[in-house]
């Protein structure tokens, strides 16, 4: 019998597969995964080392698509470029950030992301000793800011009389136009905050 063109069964592959089910809303279990390219759960095994291998493949295939690489351009610059794209990344996946922030990053394609991020931020100025933290809060308000992008159109509804918060809501914008005003006042505060960081 003559071997398939192209294996049926591969790390990118399998992190495709749980990709497209996360995508839906379904389950994106070994089992799941599996039953959606049509092979028993133990095949699965030879090619990633159970779920936590599933979730790293997935993750670089998440960077890969959503990867923003320097060009040369000033360090705040590349990070509000950086900051979009990985903002919409939690937004369009929600339900794999539970997994994604459980698990030590070791998937190169993601290293390399976030060894161009370092080099950005030492070639803009950052103290070295200082750079992980930085790192770390931008990781911290891409999350934060892509599950707002991802949740309800009414983030609020009190259900008796407030103060203020009932009024601020009459006049509010809604969904994304309020995600992505609150998202552009975050970045406008990140930065400053970040500039006079290295002006001190």
């Amino acid at each position: 019998m003559p071997r398939p063109s192209s294996p049926l069964l591969s790390p990118e592959i399998i992190g495709a597969a749980g990709l497209e089910l996360a995508r839906a809303g379904e389950p994106f279990g070994v089992n799941a995964i599996a039953r959606r390219l049509g092979v028993r759960p133990s095949s699965l095994y030879n090619h990633v080392d159970g779920m936590d291998g599933i979730t790293e493949v997935m993750r670089g295939r998440l960077v890969e698509d959503y990867r923003v690489e320097p060009t040369g351009e000033s360090w705040d610059r590349f990070l509000v470029d950086l900051l979009s794209a990985q903002r919409r990344m939690y937004a369009d996946h929600p339900q794999l950030v539970p997994l994604l922030i459980g698990k030590t990053i070791t998937h190169p394609g993601v290293i390399a992301a976030y060894d161009d991020l370092a080099t950005v931020l030492v070639e803009g100025g950052f103290p070295e000793d200082e750079v992980l933290s930085v790192i770390a809060v931008i990781d911290a308000f891409a999350i934060g800011f892509g599950l707002d992008l991802a949740s309800p159109d009414d983030v609020w509804e009190p259900r008796s009389d407030t103060r203020t918060l009932g009024r601020l809501l009459a006049d509010a914008d809604r969904g994304t136009a309020r995600a992505d005003r609150t998202f552009e006042l975050g970045v406008d505060l990140l930065i400053e905050s970040l500039r006079a960081r290295l002006r001190r």
